[in-house]
């Protein structure tokens, strides 16, 4: 158990006052050290989408992201069970409107919005393994569970509740997080500082939780577990939040008369569930929570929650507070990310900015989108969305340096016996003079060790860029030593052998680490170069052919393989190029 952890306990064990009803022991239970408990399965988790509208860019990024951190895990460790979980969230007042607007009853209008995010997920190879619906009535049975064991804990209970609720989020906000402006008519008006939706003061009798209790764990919390929120940016935006002032019980049912498309509180059908305690519990309905089956527990809890920042009040306030009231382990890593902009400026349908993600893919490829957004996206700041960049990256890294590079070293007129050849390790050791050809090898054998440290820091873009230098490195190496030169000579056949060969190797080495990233494309490249799949893993990418004197070559496979075709937009006249 690290130091950090292990204060924490301490702090936990020599009592929080003002607590009363709250055993100690149900509290370490509730934060202790994750890493004592050891699993087998890997649980990672998107947010569930709102179905009020179809998938844009930044719903997919949250999918990408999630399935290239499990791939990366799976890359590490064959034999790891990955449980990835996501669906839709379908409930609340604003579905209710959504399916108006359609002329569609709720679940018919949820059933088709939830099948655009399954072909989402199945267009760009997101690999999950449970797809939760808020409708779906395992979920609802597991959320009437889950408030049950609030209820029986005392930490619910019914009350009149009167504040500013913003009917667009869905939620009641405090005074500080209001802002005062002028409607269209110059009234004066409050809308929310975070989302600019209005507010109104509204007045009823919901049953509430007591969030107030678990403001100073939570505090703890966040202080103590360096890993429990990334990028440490978020963490603090918590802390502060935690910090300004007193949290108030929260609100977690509505009137049924006000919000009747939802799941009925149980034993009180005058109130449906609270959209946000609906949507939370979906994690739980993944991991099997109250089955007796016994897979709760070895799923339990999510290893890595991938969440945007518009919902990290919910990820990192709400949903600890409610494990913690329910005595269970909370996430090991909340990963919060920034958001896609377009012209600089929030998506909306009102500014017809939206990105439909699989439109590009038609032209960009499923991989050349994923690639575009993990490679150019940072989860501490918003990234702006262009067409025009994301061609000007999909031609120059995945069309020129990476394809271009296995075009040429895998070509006939190079390579006749189309081989990844053996070495002539006298030859060798000559090439290996040459700065180019010292310099390639050394960052070939450090990119793994680069790469490794990236994945596991969740910085996804920094890996892209580390395995294009290195492929920029192989592309001047192949220049200087001019191979189409040696081709001519006989006597120069295991100098040419000995180029083909390292760039043979540096895409082997690429290839296997951008399969988290851009998986067909590297499946592509390594079925070409006839690397077969058991290998395909982080152990033998630090295994380098050239230190390995047994090796004999390899026969390339047949096929000629177009790795990614250069976009050009003369052929795609009807696409729009944001500016």
């Amino acid at each position: 158990m690290n130091t950090g952890l292990m204060l924490f306990n301490k702090t936990l064990l020599g009592g929080c006052a003002g607590f009363s009803r709250i055993s100690n022991s149900v509290r370490r239970k509730a934060i202790v050290a994750v890493d004592e408990k050891k699993k087998n399965t890997f649980f990672i988790t998107t947010p569930i989408y709102y179905v009020n509208a179809d998938p844009h860019i930044g719903h997919l990024y949250s999918s990408v992201i999630a399935d290239c951190i499990a791939r990366w895990h799976l890359l590490c460790d064959k034999g790891t069970e990955i449980k990835f979980s996501t669906g839709t969230d379908e409930h609340g007042s604003k579905i209710q409107q959504a399916s108006n607007a359609n002329a569609l009853s709720p679940i018919h209008y949820c059933d088709k919005i939830a099948e655009s995010y399954r072909n989402l997920a199945e267009c760009f190879n997101i690999n999950y393994t449970d797809f939760t619906r808020t409708t779906d009535a395992n979920h609802i049975k597991t959320l009437k569970k889950f408030w049950n064991v609030l209820q029986k804990k005392n930490y619910i209970y019914s009350a009149d509740y009167e504040g500013w609720y913003c009917v667009s989020d869905e939620t009641f906000l405090t005074s500080s997080q209001l802002k005062e402006v002028e409607d269209n008519n110059g009234k004066k008006i409050y809308i929310s500082q975070e989302s600019g939706h209005p507010v109104e003061w509204t007045k009823e009798t919901n049953y509430l939780f007591k969030l107030s209790e678990f403001q100073e764990e939570l505090i703890r919390w966040l202080q103590k577990n360096e890993v429990a929120v990334r990028p440490r940016k978020f963490q603090k935006i918590l802390l502060d939040l935690l910090s300004r002032e007193k949290l108030p019980d929260l609100s977690v049912s509505r009137p049924s008369s006000r919000v009747s498309w939802g799941v009925t509180v149980p034993s009180d059908k005058s109130q449906t569930i609270y959209v946000w305690l609906d949507a939370l519990v979906n994690y739980l309905t993944a991991a099997e929570y109250k089955t007796n089956n016994g897979k709760f527990e070895e799923n339990w809890p999510p290893d890595i929650q991938v969440i945007g920042k518009d919902i990290l009040k919910f990820h990192g306030i709400y949903w600890p507070a409610f494990l913690m009231a329910a005595d269970l382990e909370l996430p090991r890593t909340l990963l919060c990310h920034s958001h896609w902009t377009v012209g600089l400026e929030k998506m909306s349908k009102s500014k017809g900015n939206i990105v439909d993600p699989i439109k590009r893919s038609e032209v960009f490829t499923a991989d050349g989108l994923r690639y575009y957004l993990l490679r150019v996206g940072v989860a501490h700041s918003d990234g702006n969305y262009n067409d025009s960049k994301a061609i000007r990256v999909l031609n120059a890294e995945l069309a020129d340096t990476l394809g271009n590079l296995l075009n040429r070293c895998t070509a006939t007129v190079l390579n006749p016996n189309q081989e990844f050849p053996k070495l002539n390790r006298e030859v060798l050791e000559e090439v290996k003079k040459l700065d180019v050809a010292k310099t390639l090898i050394e960052n070939v054998e450090k990119l793994p060790f680069i790469c490794e440290a990236h994945y596991n820091e969740f910085k996804i873009y920094k890996v892209v860029d580390a395995v294009i230098a290195t492929l920029h490195s192989a592309n001047l190496f192949f220049e200087t030593m001019k191979p189409w030169e040696l081709k001519k000579l006989p006597e120069e056949k295991e100098t040419l052998d000995v180029v083909l060969h390292l760039t043979m190797e540096t895409l082997r080495v690429s290839g296997i680490l951008l399969l988290p990233v851009i998986p067909h494309l590297s499946s592509k490249l390594l079925s070409k170069l006839n690397i077969p799949e058991i290998s395909h893993n982080l152990e033998s990418v630090k295994t380098f052919s050239w230190n390995n004197s047994d090796f004999n070559s390899i026969k390339l496979l047949p096929e000629k393989v177009m790795l990614f075709r250069r976009i050009l937009l003369e052929n795609k006249p009807k696409m729009k190029i944001s500016q």
